[in-house]
């Protein structure tokens, strides 16, 4: 191996830079894969950006649903004024979770 004790050569510093260099620019480029965030609808339209349309959408509806039925758990609690819970008020409330574990999902993404 040369070092820079050898008479006749000189050594640089940048030497294994340069080395590393032509070894990473002299590979064959990899082949692209289709990259699925990049996919167009027909209409010229990313795919994921509508995906995310609907889902924002899909979101605001959610929030509305549970908006109305918390307004209606609330109308139910105030008319009743003993401590007994009815079925169509438990319903709801599995309602209000159900929505709001769905909301949690897709916010989560």
């Amino acid at each position: 191996m040369l070092t820079q004790f050898t008479p006749g050569y000189r050594y640089s510093k940048g030497m294994p830079a340069l080395l590393l260099a032509l070894l990473l620019f002299s590979q064959e480029p990899k082949p692209k894969i289709d990259d699925p965030t990049s996919v167009r609808l027909p209409d010229g339209k990313l795919q994921s950006e509508e995906i995310l349309k609907a889902e924002h959408k899909r979101t605001l509806k959610d929030a509305d649903d549970l908006v109305r039925l918390t307004q209606e758990v609330r109308r139910e609690l105030d008319q009743h004024e003993h401590h007994v819970l009815s079925l169509g008020l438990l319903k709801k409330l599995e309602e209000i979770e159900k929505i709001s574990k769905k909301m949690r999902g897709r916010l989560k993404r």
